[in-house]
């Protein structure tokens, strides 16, 4: 059992703590929510001439508010509940079991009325936050390039199209060479409107009309590789009878060696 002289030890303690949170609710306000509104909380008349991300800001500032207010407003209850134990002389006996808290347990907790077996705060609260459910992964469940053959447009399709107007990225966040600011964020390198980097400078469409080739760094790309590995096609392989012609050096000597023009259809004399 406490002593007297430690019972009116916590009792000090618990009035010193009461006191300390009367003293910052009225100094803040209880955080700002005696106002109507966040807006009016920060010298606002209004929102209408806000950004939208100023006013998620606020809101954000505004929930963290309500949560500390929350907070404090139950930690102010549970001082007033022990200091109506020592009143009654219930304090430092456990309101479960009968048993008598631990000395060590009070003077880390002074406001505690239950031992370490019988605290309600022992349940961990299994739920999440609603947002994890949108934000994790990476995008979240929009994120479709994992799902056989989808070409949906997705989360990130649409973070890309956005982080081309500007990011917080630079050349050294990414880990590799650009060419210019443009390409600074993640992925610059995908490609926008076609998959295959061929699609891109195609002489013709997927029905064979005629389209303009673009003289693109890509198309660069993809030709100094074509002759560095003597090939006409670097998608699938070639029929050895269509790549044995381009390929042998003895092909390439005699396609230099060839006269520019040719008569076709007619007998050489």
């Amino acid at each position: 059992m406490l002593t007297s002289e430690q019972l009116a030890a916590f009792r000090s303690t618990l009035l010193e703590m009461k006191r300390d949170i009367e003293d910052r609710l009225k100094q803040n306000d209880h955080f700002g929510l005696v106002r109507s509104h966040a807006h009016d909380a920060v010298g606002e008349l209004a929102s209408y001439d806000n950004h939208p991300a100023d006013e998620a800001t606020e809101l954000y500032e505004r929930e963290k508010d309500l949560a500390l207010d929350e907070h404090t407003e139950r930690e102010f209850r549970e001082i007033e509940r022990a200091l109506a134990a020592i009143a009654d002389g219930t304090y430092g006996t456990c309101r479960i079991c009968g048993q008598p808290i631990p000395y060590e347990r009070l003077e880390a907790l002074p406001t505690t009325l239950y031992c370490r077996q019988h605290s309600p705060d022992q349940t961990v609260s299994q739920q999440r936050p609603l947002e994890e459910g949108v934000l994790m992964p990476p995008f979240g469940k929009f994120d479709f390039d994992d799902r056989d053959e989808s070409v949906a447009y997705d989360a990130e399709d649409a973070w890309q199209e956005v982080a081309r107007y500007g990011t917080s990225d630079t050349p050294s966040d990414l880990g590799k060479n650009v060419d210019y600011y443009g390409e600074v964020y993640a992925e610059s390198e995908e490609n926008v409107g076609y998959v295959e980097d061929l699609e891109n400078f195609a002489a013709v469409d997927l029905y064979g009309k005629n389209v303009n080739v673009y003289p693109t760094r890509e198309h660069e790309l993809l030709e100094n590789q074509l002759d560095d590995e003597g090939i006409m096609s670097n998608i699938g392989d070639l029929p050895a009878y269509e790549k044995d012609p381009y390929t042998s050096e003895d092909s390439y000597r005699r396609y230099d060696e060839r006269p520019s023009q040719q008569n076709f259809g007619e007998t050489n004399p």
